[in-house]
């Protein structure tokens, strides 16, 4: 279970402060002392709860925009919370809500200062090797990344250009960084990069371009990866984790490399657990969240990317070739609102429908089928060797869906 003493790192939004002081105060009355770090990535706040032994807290909306905000908690250790202890914590507000502080004493709010470990761990993780040559453009998301990535991949060697480093409360995440990736494709090009770098809002998550301005994903990073660590004796029993999400190109990939193949479902938190589990050394998602489990303790966008640039550093290869060790296959995923959610299990004539797709698209093809589980909101997924085949597949599932379950308005 959470408890004292804290440390919390926040992202650049312009809500951070405030909650921040909140969230300090709130753990302060309890009895914990707290540390704050001000802006920081979450990886770092995670590997600082690792190397310390404290609990720690987040204050991030990630990839959303700045209006958005809230709080995510690491347990001492830098691992995410369980299910079980989210629900001790959902207990726990309540009851501190419905009365005064439990604790007789009142724990101490401190800056925790500079720190620089954090930096010279990711720096370590090269065994002495650098990124000289090289060189990238990345780009920030105006987010909590946007001192230390950069920081990093120089302290080894790369020339690096930066985007989207300035800033101001309300641009976090706004047309740059990982969910916006046009600019940097574009600059990338224009400057002639070897590789460009998208970090996401609280840097927990990148995406990476190559060269020609194209994108390589999570999937393609993950693969790419996967690959470089058995090449070198790294790669645990032979096996990477992925969520259902993962293309199936990336699946026939690594099949046809002799590397196995865990699923979860999606989150990088049950990729985590997967990988404590089976004691594995690698795995994430699609979105660009990559844990290297001997590295980290959750997914960090600039150590990431270093081992990324790493592989091309020690390889010579461009990042485009490294990339292409996967064939992505066309996905088209959509959201359908269904009036009857909850009788989709029992829809008999739909499923029917899935397994024929299914028939037709046979090993060059496969159908997902997830229900929200927020929203009166059924998610159609389909992959196929072209995309007019995954688009008509879709269609089809699509209604077929709507024909059993009811639509309803947005």
């Amino acid at each position: 279970m959470l408890g004292g003493p804290f440390v919390i790192g926040r992202d650049t939004r312009l809500s951070g402060p405030m909650l921040e002081g909140a969230l300090a105060a709130g753990l302060a009355s309890e009895g914990a002392d707290v540390a704050l770090l001000g802006v920081a990535p979450t990886p770092a706040v995670a590997w600082r709860s690792a190397a310390d032994a404290m609990s720690a807290a987040v204050i991030s909306a990630s990839h959303n925009p700045y209006a958005d905000n809230g709080i995510k908690f690491f347990v001492a250790g830098g691992r995410k919370l369980s299910d079980e202890t989210e629900e001790r914590l959902e207990t726990e507000l309540n009851v501190i809500l419905a009365g005064p502080p439990a604790s007789e004493s009142v724990g101490k709010v401190t800056e925790a200062g500079d720190d620089d470990r954090y930096a010279q761990a990711l720096v370590a993780t090269l065994e002495g090797r650098t990124l000289d040559g090289l060189h990238v453009v990345v780009d920030c998301a105006n987010g909590a990344g946007y001192r230390v990535a950069p920081d990093v991949l120089r302290r080894l060697g790369a020339r690096v250009g930066v985007l989207s480093d300035e800033p101001d409360g309300t641009n976090i995440n706004a047309g740059c960084g990982s969910t916006h990736p046009e600019l940097l494709q574009k600059t990338v090009v224009e400057r002639g990069a070897d590789a460009g770098l998208a970090l996401d809002g609280d840097a927990d998550r990148v995406l990476a371009v190559d060269h020609r301005g194209e994108l390589v994903d999570g999937d393609q990073i993950i693969a790419l990866c996967a690959l470089d660590l058995r090449e070198r004796n790294r790669l645990r029993d032979d096996t990477v984790v992925v969520t259902v999400m993962t293309n199936l190109g990336f699946r026939q990939a690594m099949e046809a490399h002799g590397v196995r193949v865990v699923e979860t479902a999606v989150g990088d938190r049950y990729v985590l657990e997967a990988l404590e589990e089976g004691g594995w050394s690698l795995g994430g998602e699609q979105s660009g969240h990559v844990i290297f489990r001997s590295m980290a303790t959750t997914g960090d966008g600039t150590l990431t990317a270093v081992q990324v640039l790493d592989v091309m550093a020690r390889t010579g290869r461009r990042l485009a070739d490294l990339a292409s060790v996967m064939k992505r296959l066309p996905q088209v995923l959509r959201n359908v609102r269904v009036a009857d959610r909850e009788g989709l299990e029992g829809a008999d004539g739909f499923w029917s429908e899935v397994r024929a797709v299914e028939s037709d698209l046979g090993q060059g093809g496969r159908v997902l089928v997830r229900p929200s589980g927020t929203e009166p909101v059924v998610r159609v997924m389909v992959e196929a060797p072209t995309a007019d085949e995954a688009e008509a597949a879709t269609d089809r599932l699509c209604g077929a869906l709507a024909a059993a379950l009811g639509t309803q308005a947005p």
